[in-house]
Protein backbone atom coordinates (compact mmCIF):
# COMPACT_ATOMS: atom_id res chain seq x y z
CA UNK A 1 0.00 0.00 0.00
CA UNK A 2 1.51 2.92 -1.19
CA UNK A 3 1.35 6.75 -2.59
CA UNK A 4 2.79 9.22 -4.05
CA UNK A 5 3.66 12.33 -2.67
CA UNK A 6 4.68 15.33 -5.07
CA UNK A 7 7.63 16.63 -4.13
CA UNK A 8 9.53 19.43 -6.48
CA UNK A 9 8.40 17.95 -9.49
CA UNK A 10 9.27 14.04 -8.37
CA UNK A 11 6.74 11.56 -6.90
CA UNK A 12 8.44 9.87 -3.35
CA UNK A 13 6.62 6.59 -2.64
CA UNK A 14 6.09 6.41 0.41
CA UNK A 15 5.19 2.52 2.00
CA UNK A 16 2.10 2.21 4.28
CA UNK A 17 3.53 1.18 8.02
CA UNK A 18 0.95 -1.78 7.52
CA UNK A 19 2.42 -3.15 4.46
CA UNK A 20 4.55 -5.96 6.03
CA UNK A 21 1.50 -7.17 7.50
CA UNK A 22 -1.42 -7.87 5.82
CA UNK A 23 -3.50 -8.94 9.17
CA UNK A 24 -2.80 -5.97 11.08
CA UNK A 25 -3.71 -3.54 7.92
CA UNK A 26 -6.86 -5.24 7.97
CA UNK A 27 -7.59 -5.20 11.71
CA UNK A 28 -6.30 -1.06 11.70
CA UNK A 29 -8.48 -0.16 9.00
CA UNK A 30 -10.86 -1.94 10.10
CA UNK A 31 -11.16 -0.87 13.38
CA UNK A 32 -10.56 2.74 12.32
CA UNK A 33 -13.08 3.15 9.36
CA UNK A 34 -15.57 0.95 9.91
CA UNK A 35 -14.81 -1.33 7.08
CA UNK A 36 -11.79 -2.05 5.37
CA UNK A 37 -10.74 1.25 2.83
CA UNK A 38 -7.53 1.44 1.78
CA UNK A 39 -6.08 5.37 2.48
CA UNK A 40 -7.40 7.70 -0.30
CA UNK A 41 -10.17 5.34 -1.76
CA UNK A 42 -13.25 6.89 -1.53
CA UNK A 43 -16.43 5.18 -0.78
CA UNK A 44 -19.50 6.40 -2.77
CA UNK A 45 -23.12 5.18 -1.54
CA UNK A 46 -25.61 2.85 -3.52
CA UNK A 47 -28.56 4.98 -5.32
CA UNK A 48 -31.75 3.42 -4.69
CA UNK A 49 -32.64 0.32 -7.13
CA UNK A 50 -35.77 1.55 -8.50
CA UNK A 51 -33.56 5.15 -9.31
CA UNK A 52 -34.63 6.28 -13.06
CA UNK A 53 -31.68 5.91 -15.90
CA UNK A 54 -30.94 9.04 -17.21
CA UNK A 55 -31.44 8.75 -21.23
CA UNK A 56 -28.74 6.78 -23.40
CA UNK A 57 -27.11 5.36 -20.76
CA UNK A 58 -26.97 1.80 -20.06
CA UNK A 59 -27.45 0.23 -16.81
CA UNK A 60 -25.45 -2.86 -15.45
CA UNK A 61 -26.94 -5.16 -12.44
CA UNK A 62 -23.70 -7.20 -11.40
CA UNK A 63 -24.45 -10.27 -9.08
CA UNK A 64 -22.65 -13.56 -7.83
CA UNK A 65 -22.59 -15.89 -5.15
CA UNK A 66 -26.47 -16.47 -5.49
CA UNK A 67 -25.74 -19.88 -4.51
CA UNK A 68 -29.29 -21.09 -5.72
CA UNK A 69 -30.70 -18.70 -2.81
CA UNK A 70 -32.75 -16.05 -5.39
CA UNK A 71 -35.86 -16.41 -3.65
CA UNK A 72 -37.42 -13.20 -2.61
CA UNK A 73 -34.25 -10.86 -3.92
CA UNK A 74 -35.07 -7.46 -5.13
CA UNK A 75 -33.32 -6.97 -8.15
CA UNK A 76 -32.64 -3.20 -9.08
CA UNK A 77 -33.49 -2.13 -12.58
CA UNK A 78 -31.08 -2.31 -15.23
CA UNK A 79 -30.93 -3.23 -19.02
CA UNK A 80 -27.76 -6.34 -18.82
CA UNK A 81 -27.61 -8.56 -15.75
CA UNK A 82 -24.20 -9.74 -15.34
CA UNK A 83 -24.13 -12.97 -12.96
CA UNK A 84 -20.29 -13.60 -12.38
CA UNK A 85 -20.06 -17.01 -11.04
CA UNK A 86 -21.73 -19.60 -7.79
CA UNK A 87 -25.04 -19.74 -9.01
CA UNK A 88 -25.50 -22.87 -7.55
CA UNK A 89 -24.38 -24.94 -4.74
CA UNK A 90 -23.11 -27.74 -6.61
CA UNK A 91 -23.89 -27.10 -10.23
CA UNK A 92 -26.39 -29.45 -10.11
CA UNK A 93 -28.76 -29.91 -13.22
CA UNK A 94 -32.04 -29.16 -10.59
CA UNK A 95 -29.88 -26.54 -9.53
CA UNK A 96 -29.25 -24.95 -12.95
CA UNK A 97 -32.79 -25.53 -13.68
CA UNK A 98 -33.96 -23.77 -10.74
CA UNK A 99 -31.68 -20.72 -11.53
CA UNK A 100 -32.32 -20.47 -15.28
CA UNK A 101 -36.46 -20.46 -14.10
CA UNK A 102 -35.79 -17.23 -12.22
CA UNK A 103 -33.29 -15.72 -14.99
CA UNK A 104 -36.52 -16.27 -17.22
CA UNK A 105 -38.74 -13.72 -14.40
CA UNK A 106 -36.20 -11.37 -14.98
CA UNK A 107 -37.21 -8.20 -16.71
CA UNK A 108 -33.50 -7.25 -18.10
CA UNK A 109 -33.12 -7.12 -21.58
CA UNK A 110 -29.56 -9.53 -21.75
CA UNK A 111 -28.70 -11.60 -19.49
CA UNK A 112 -25.26 -13.12 -18.79
CA UNK A 113 -23.99 -15.52 -16.62
CA UNK A 114 -20.85 -17.30 -15.96
CA UNK A 115 -20.01 -20.22 -14.23
CA UNK A 116 -17.84 -19.80 -10.86
CA UNK A 117 -16.29 -22.39 -8.46
CA UNK A 118 -19.51 -23.96 -7.14
CA UNK A 119 -20.34 -25.14 -10.82
CA UNK A 120 -18.61 -28.10 -10.50
CA UNK A 121 -20.11 -30.12 -13.29
CA UNK A 122 -19.63 -27.19 -15.48
CA UNK A 123 -15.63 -28.15 -15.41
CA UNK A 124 -15.74 -31.89 -17.59
CA UNK A 125 -12.54 -32.87 -16.30
CA UNK A 126 -13.05 -32.13 -12.98
CA UNK A 127 -16.55 -33.89 -12.59
CA UNK A 128 -14.40 -37.01 -14.71
CA UNK A 129 -11.92 -37.39 -12.02
CA UNK A 130 -14.64 -36.89 -9.49
CA UNK A 131 -16.84 -40.05 -10.12
CA UNK A 132 -14.33 -42.34 -10.57
CA UNK A 133 -14.08 -41.90 -6.80
CA UNK A 134 -16.51 -41.77 -3.91
CA UNK A 135 -15.97 -38.48 -3.13
CA UNK A 136 -16.73 -36.85 0.67
CA UNK A 137 -16.94 -33.39 -0.20
CA UNK A 138 -19.46 -34.03 -2.89
CA UNK A 139 -21.42 -36.72 -2.18
CA UNK A 140 -24.58 -35.33 -4.52
CA UNK A 141 -22.08 -34.83 -7.10
CA UNK A 142 -20.36 -37.61 -7.16
CA UNK A 143 -23.02 -39.77 -7.43
CA UNK A 144 -24.00 -38.10 -11.06
CA UNK A 145 -23.17 -40.13 -13.98
CA UNK A 146 -21.70 -38.20 -17.17
CA UNK A 147 -24.98 -37.96 -18.56
CA UNK A 148 -26.87 -36.45 -16.13
CA UNK A 149 -24.26 -33.27 -16.60
CA UNK A 150 -22.65 -33.69 -20.26
CA UNK A 151 -24.02 -30.76 -21.62
CA UNK A 152 -25.34 -28.92 -18.31
CA UNK A 153 -24.41 -25.61 -19.37
CA UNK A 154 -27.36 -25.79 -22.33
CA UNK A 155 -30.19 -25.86 -19.27
CA UNK A 156 -29.41 -21.82 -19.54
CA UNK A 157 -31.44 -21.15 -21.69
CA UNK A 158 -32.71 -17.60 -20.26
CA UNK A 159 -29.63 -16.16 -20.77
CA UNK A 160 -25.98 -16.12 -22.76
CA UNK A 161 -23.24 -18.27 -20.99
CA UNK A 162 -19.97 -17.60 -21.49
CA UNK A 163 -17.35 -19.94 -20.71
CA UNK A 164 -13.88 -18.49 -22.39
CA UNK A 165 -15.97 -16.81 -24.75
CA UNK A 166 -17.20 -13.42 -25.57
CA UNK A 167 -20.13 -11.34 -26.39
CA UNK A 168 -21.28 -7.97 -27.61
CA UNK A 169 -24.54 -6.62 -26.37
CA UNK A 170 -25.84 -2.57 -26.19
CA UNK A 171 -21.94 -1.70 -28.00
CA UNK A 172 -20.70 -3.75 -24.62
CA UNK A 173 -18.16 -5.99 -25.43
CA UNK A 174 -18.20 -8.83 -22.36
CA UNK A 175 -15.39 -11.74 -21.97
CA UNK A 176 -16.64 -14.42 -19.56
CA UNK A 177 -14.04 -16.96 -18.05
CA UNK A 178 -15.38 -19.41 -15.15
Amino acid sequence: MAHGIPSQGKVTITVDEYSSNPTQAFTHYNINQSRFQPPHVHMVDPIPYDTPKPAGHTRFVCISDTHSRTDGIQMPYGDILLHTGDFTELGLPSEVKKFNDWLGNLPYEYKIVIAGNHELTFDKEFMADLVKQDYYRFPSVSKLKPEDFDNVQSLLTNSIYLQDSEVTVKGFRIYGAP
